[in-house]
Formats: C-alpha cells, structure tokens, sequence
C-alpha cells in the first residue's frame, strides 16, 4: 500500500520536533537530577534557552554557548525562602551572597510588615527609623517597591506578603483600637489593589504591636478579600508558647471563616516549659488537615529565634507606636510598671524576656556608635558592664539607642527542630536578611541563619543526621513552598518552566555561620541560575542580577 505524501511529512514534522534542538544557551551535563517532586534522582542533561528549561535528557549531540559539567553534582530548582527579611539588605546589595550560595533563588517578604503601601507619614517614618543600612523611599505601593527592585537589580527572585501591619498603620495607625466600619473598607481596598499588583496574600505578625491589635473579625475581613484573589493568609501566630494552642485555634478560625490556605510562620514552641506541647500542636494541625482545611508551615533551623529587644516589652507599651514607647521609657512611673511586667509569665502577651532570661539573649545591633561596642554580647553581660539589672537595661538601651536593638533569644528545642523538619507539610525560611560579608553590612552582627538555614537543612539534616533524604529536603525546598504559594512554573525542573537551578555537591554542603562570627557563608553550592542566567559559578558570585518581581495570582485575574 502506497501511502499518501502527506503522511511523510507529518511523521517528518513530528519526529523532528521531539528531538532536542542542537543549540542551547546553557546545557548543564551529566548531573544527578532532582527534580523537586520528590520522586528518585536521575542522571540527565538540562538545557536552557532563554530564561526557561527547555529540554531534559540526553544532549550529547548538542551544544552549548555555556556548558556545565555537573557530573556527581545534585542539579535542583533553586529553594525558595519562605520567610526573608532581605527587603531592605536588598536595596543596599542585591546580589543576595549569603542565600545564593546556598541556592535560594526566591526571597520571599512580608511577615506582618510590608514594604508598602506607604502613607507619606509612613515614607516618613521608614526614613527617619534607618539604621545601619540607608536608602531612599522611591515608591508607594508594595508592587512599586517590588518592580523597584527588580529595576534597580537583584541577582534572586523577590515576591512578598502584603502586611497586614502595614494596612492597619496606613489606615488606623498605631493605636490599640478597633478599626471602624468605614476604616475596614479602606483596609478592603488596599488588599485589592495589592493582590492586583501581585501580592501573594495577608502576612501577620500577631505578637507584635499594631498586628497584636488586630481583632480576629478584622484578619477575616482582609483575609476574605485575599481569598478572592487566589491569596494565602500566612502568620506569625499570636503565641508561640503559653498561649499556643489559642493561636492556632486562632489562625485555623481565620482559614475556616476565610476559605483561604494559611500558613504558619516558622513553626515552633518557644520557651523551655512549652516545648512537652509541640506534639499536641503538630495533631491540632493534622486534625485540621483531615477536616479539609489547607493549613501549612514553614520554619527555620536554629533553637534561637531573632527579634527586636522591644519583645521584652507587652504590647500595650507600644500602643501608639516606637514612639509613644521611647516617651513612656522616660517615665519612672511606667518604668516601674513595666520593670514588674517583664518578670511574669503572662498569658496575656508573648513575653520573651521570661521565655529566655537574660543570660539567653545575645544583641545584635545597635544605631548609636557609643552602644556598638556592647554587640554580640548577651543582655546579662551587658548589664553587669553597666552597673544595673537586666529590666532596666534593657530600657535603658532602647531608649539610648532609639531603635528596637535586633537580638536573638535562645527559646527552642533541638529535639523539637528535629521532630518538625521531617513533617511533609513544613517548608523553610531564613527570618532573616540576605546579605554580603563585607562593608556595612560587617557594622552589626546578624543571626546565622541568614547565612545558613538552607545549607543547615541539606548539610546537617541529611547529611549528618539523616533525618530526610535528600529528594525529599529538595522537594520542601523547591516544590512545595511553590505550590502553597500559588505559584506557577517555579519549583519544579520542567520543561517550559523558569530556569531557576541550584547544582551542588550533597557530600560537601556546609554552614559555617555562628553568633560569634555569623557573616560566614555556607559551602557546597557550586553553580546557581536565576531565570536562565548564571549568578553563581564554581561558588563565586558572577554579579549579574536577573532577579525578577514574582506575582502572586491575583495579578493574573484582573
């Protein structure tokens, strides 16, 4: 049988077209893929045109303009950061050293405070309130200041949470008082037109003023308008420690009420005498999860949290802002009243200055060049220096220095640690900048996980400890933050995807950072691309900046 013309052309057209182009911008060789899922690795070829995966498999016969040969080297999607506080290192460098060398590719913000929106009060404040990093505040909305960065250059990929803080502050203030009728329309539409711009949802910070004064009806109203667009509701939870179970009933309400994925920041129990509880947390969520609700979390790798000395504080000293707080400290009178409150385990607030004691928390940082010399020295040393007790000193510099003062408390189990990395549900994120071990940045000391979360998981977790395999730390690395996120064509290595890839060697990943010396940088991450171009090569920065504003997916439904 004679078969038609047409017929040897279409196999002609269709054998052609599954074959792989014989020129790639990148072929990366020979690495052992990952590939996100957490299905086994193979070994196979990747090439990149462009800024997107394009072919899978065997390449021998094709070329590249820039070749990799990753023989022996796991080749994954870069990790996702799932709570990063780079938004304002990244003004000052973006180049992102201290995650990129551990094959972050992805900086995800917003964790109760946002970058915008900004009324010109707050642009104000933002300004004034500056410490040892400075920069100009070019934008207004939270999507301005993304594609500001993207504009000015950044070697990973930035997204963030709108804060819902920051909300609250454009539209209420700082005061501790229920938002009216007519404000929490105001606060509706600043969430509309953030998840327009591409915001990824709602981000709280409930222990912390003006999030703490926050009625559960108020996060459920903004919740609902986030839920419309695709949204995730994600929270530093009211309590980490007396009152845990309260805050996640909380937060489990809001999902309920809002229909909308929620997600706990940094999963933990703080503080020695709540660490028996995280069992009976883990089954609260998992009990959730069976009755429908999408409820996620994420963490990071140390037993030491990192916040403000302003924790040692209730909330209802801050009403009114840092400013309202800086005058009370001037008053013997509410001094002595707080002085007493800082002792007391309450139930009423998260008091990490009984959670820790003083002999547990390091400081980190100061604004005034007189008080630098007290960084990286606990809160009990620096009181003995000073001839006072630890209450009073901790008053006495804040006020001294007009800043927070960044520090870490020693809160959390290593048990603990290990008993959550190995929930499937539970992805990570630094709770930290992301800097470069030079210049300012040098001027304070900073918490090791902004040097090390990721490396810690990959290095300790699974190499040492084998507590994961390493397809499955690849998959809570890469795919699923990107599925709880809502976002598309990242996380995974598949054609048609962005090519955002981490190649590194499993045998040799390391952290090296600690509180004593925290500006080390990670080892064992060789190469790393962002959106096809290669900002780490043989494990030094190449200084291109690819980085691009990833939305959320509202932005793609209006």
């Amino acid at each position: 049988m004679k078969l038609p013309k047409i017929f040897y052309c279409l196999v002609f057209i269709l054998t052609t077209a599954c074959q792989p182009a014989q020129q790639y911008q990148v072929i990366i060789r020979n690495g052992i893929i990952y590939d996100g899922s957490g299905g086994e690795p193979y070994i196979s070829d990747i090439g990149i045109n462009a800024d997107t995966l394009a072919f899978i498999g065997d390449l021998v016969k094709a070329k590249g303009e820039t070749e990799v040969d990753a023989t022996g080297l796991a080749v994954s999607p870069g990790f996702i950061n799932m709570l990063s506080w780079a938004t304002e290192s990244l003004l000052a460098d973006g180049r992102s050293q201290s995650n990129i060398r551990q094959g972050v590719t992805l900086e995800v913000m917003g964790e109760g405070s946002s970058m915008g929106p900004l009324n010109p009060a707050m642009k104000k404040q933002m300004e004034q309130g500056q410490g040892n990093i400075r920069f100009d505040v070019a934008w207004t909305t939270l999507g301005e200041y993304l594609s500001h960065l993207e504009k000015k250059g950044v070697s990973s990929n930035v997204a963030s949470f709108l804060g819902a803080g920051t909300v609250r502050t454009y539209v209420v203030g700082e005061e501790d008082r229920p938002a009216t009728a007519e404000e929490l329309d105001s606060m509706r539409v600043l969430v509309q037109i953030a998840m327009k711009e591409g915001a990824l949802g709602i981000g709280t910070s409930l222990i912390y003023p003006p999030d703490f004064f926050a009625s559960t009806e108020e996060l459920i109203a903004l919740c609902r308008e986030a839920a419309r667009f695709g949204g995730t509701y994600i929270s530093h939870i009211r309590s980490e420690g007396t009152g845990l179970f309260k805050a996640v009933q909380e937060l489990i309400t809001i999902a309920r009420e809002a229909e909308i994925h929620a997600e706990i920041y940094h999963l933990k129990a703080a503080g020695k005498d709540n660490w028996p509880k995280l069992d009976s947390l883990i089954s609260v969520i998992e009990t959730a999860r069976a009755e429908g609700l999408d409820i996620t979390a994420d963490m990071y790798t140390y037993t030491a949290a990192g916040t403000g000395l302003t924790a040692c504080f209730p909330p209802s000293m801050q009403d009114g802002g840092f400013g309202k707080l800086w005058e009370r400290l001037r008053d013997p009178a509410s001094r002595s009243r707080l002085k007493k409150m800082m002792v007391v385990n309450s139930t009423e607030w998260e008091n990490f200055y009984y959670h820790a004691g003083p002999d547990q928390i390091l400081l980190n940082e100061f604004r005034q060049d007189s008080l630098k010399k007290f960084t990286g020295k606990t809160l009990s040393e620096v009181a003995a220096i000073r001839g006072a007790s630890p209450e009073e000193t901790v008053m006495d510099l804040i006020y001294q220095d007009s800043s927070k003062i960044p520090s870490a408390y020693y809160l959390m189990s290593e048990e603990n640690i290990r008993k959550q990395i190995v929930i499937p549900w539970v992805s990570f994120g630094s709770d930290e900048g992301s800097y470069t071990n030079e210049g300012m940045f040098l001027e304070f000391n900073v918490h090791p996980r902004a040097y090390g979360n990721f490396a810690r998981v990959l290095g300790r977790y699974v190499g040492d400890e084998k507590l994961l395999t390493l397809q499955s730390a690849v998959h809570k690395l890469t795919k699923l933050p990107a599925t709880n996120l809502r976002i598309k064509n990242r996380g995974e290595l598949k054609v048609g995807y962005f090519a955002d890839i981490a190649v590194f060697d499993p045998s040799r990943v390391q952290d090296f950072a600690t509180f004593e010396d925290p500006h080390r940088y990670s080892v064992g991450v060789e190469h790393v691309f962002v959106n096809g171009v290669q900002v780490l090569k043989d494990g030094e920065h190449t200084g291109a900046m690819p980085g691009r504003f990833v939305k959320g997916p509202g932005s793609k439904i209006f």
